[in-house]
């Protein structure tokens, strides 16, 4: 077991709030609790206040009762309505240990807190892949097991599977939908996304976002390097990212998955 870790992160008001997150979550679960891991933008330094989520995984001994999770549901509502800065921002998962060590399709649905503040049991498909892939390599503990000891290794190909799975749940109903992509904020975070699916069919690992966005922008030059730049300065002044263009982008990110097979 690891020694509970207060100061997980550089931002004391973000320590703060998951020190709470943390005592709330152990008090509720008991001994249903194993861990609680940072992941995501957080524990691969790419924090961006602007635009980043705090991302948290809670790692429990078997399934929850229905009365854990209205506890829950009520716990995250008090922590939400609190008042604590980043609190509204908080996205985490509770996934049993034995769900969490291997990616089993017929086991993908688990307790989830949104990034809207609301609760409830989410499926967790490809995409968690790519997660388990970044919280075993670096994922912070904040309490319980070290992440690696947790969940099994994900070989290069699983990777880029798991990377074309997303593209083509997620992202390719968005071609025929674009009500997702009418903000610059999320075609900037679509931009990005498709950077990272770039990357990881090439190397077979998962890079950060601005990490795939920097290796894209030289890998695949114009126009693709003015559109990425755009994505990468996103939130820091006006930056105008045309609709066409972010969908051509996921086009041509798709054509590379059905490439691959």
């Amino acid at each position: 077991m690891t020694t509970p870790n207060s100061t997980p992160t550089p931002d004391p008001d973000i320590n703060a709030l998951l020190r709470a997150l943390l005592a709330d979550a152990q008090a509720v679960l008991g001994d249903e609790f194993v861990g609680m891991v940072v992941h995501g933008s957080l524990a691969s330094g790419d924090f961006a206040p602007q635009r980043s989520d705090i991302d948290f995984l809670v790692v429990t001994r078997d399934e929850l009762s229905p009365a854990t999770l209205g506890a829950l549901e009520a716990m995250h509502a008090r922590i939400t309505a609190g008042g604590m800065k980043w609190a509204s921002v908080l996205e985490g998962s509770y996934i049993p240990q034995k769900a969490l060590r291997r990616y089993d399709p017929p086991n993908l649905h688990h307790p989830a807190l949104r990034v809207d503040g609301s609760f409830g049991v989410d499926g967790h498909g490809s995409e968690w892949i790519i997660q388990r892939s970044i919280i075993r390599e670096k994922g912070i503990a904040l309490a319980g097991p070290p992440p690696q000891t947790l969940i099994d290794p994900i070989s290069p190909d699983e990777l880029r599977r798991a990377a074309a799975g997303i593209l083509f749940e997620w992202w390719e109903p968005q071609l025929a939908d674009h009500s997702r992509l009418v903000s610059d904020e999320y075609q900037a975070y679509a931009i990005l996304t498709m950077c990272r699916s770039l990357y990881t069919f090439h190397f077979g690992v998962v890079g950060s976002k601005p990490v795939a966005a920097r290796w894209a922008q030289g890998e695949l030059g114009q126009p693709w390097a003015g559109l990425i730049a755009k994505a990468l300065a996103w939130g820091h002044g006006d930056t105008v990212i045309r609709l066409d263009d972010t969908l051509d982008l996921i086009r041509y990110t798709l054509a590379g998955a059905r490439r691959r097979g």
